[in-house]
């Protein structure tokens, strides 16, 4: 799977906490293994953000993404989950 970052999420990325960007790598790390692991909780979302997907970063933190094609994601935010879904 090709993993490419969208310029929102990397603005983003940069000024989140080291502690999150750290996680984050470690979450990217099980993403890249396995789509579905459980520590991500990998989840469509719906509303106005139907057709993103969702994965835990920390308690907070989560990172939005979408299919751009069946072999290729884009993260496009990375936020905490209050800012994410107001």
């Amino acid at each position: 799977m090709k993993i490419e970052f969208h310029r929102h999420f990397i603005k983003c990325y940069k000024n989140a906490l080291s502690k999150v960007k750290c996680q984050f790598e470690k979450r990217l790390s099980f993403f890249e293994k396995e789509l579905f692991h459980p520590l991500l909780n990998n989840h469509l979302l719906s509303g106005n953000k139907k057709g993103q997907w969702s994965i835990n970063v920390t308690g907070d933190w989560c990172a939005i993404y979408i299919f751009k094609d069946k072999n290729t994601v884009v993260f496009i935010d990375i936020d905490t989950h209050s800012n994410l879904y107001q």
